[in-house]
């Protein structure tokens, strides 16, 4: 299921709506590395692949931006590592 992801590169927010409900990822960003530090998706949207997709658009967002990633959230980092054709932008 595609969800409509958007960049809120002001608060450093990847957020959709499932449902009418908020989920998001939340990063740093400093001298090019963007730091993932959060992901949020209430249970009562949960299991739904939510919050890879959040993810995912993470890395999209930071492959074309030219960013380093470091998964500060331990959802990110288990991720990650599920995902090596995202390893080259370990940071």
């Amino acid at each position: 299921m595609p969800f409509a992801i958007q960049h809120d590169r002001v608060a450093r927010r990847f957020e959709t709506r499932v449902d009418g409900v908020s989920c998001l990822l939340d990063y740093t960003l400093a001298a090019g590395v963007m730091t993932i530090t959060h992901t949020e998706v209430p249970a009562a949207v949960g299991g739904r692949g939510i919050a890879a997709a959040l993810v995912q658009q993470a890395m999209i967002t930071a492959r074309a931006e030219g960013w380093k990633v470091v998964p500060a959230c331990s959802y990110a980092a288990a991720w990650l590592q599920r995902h090596p054709e995202y390893h080259d932008l370990l940071g």
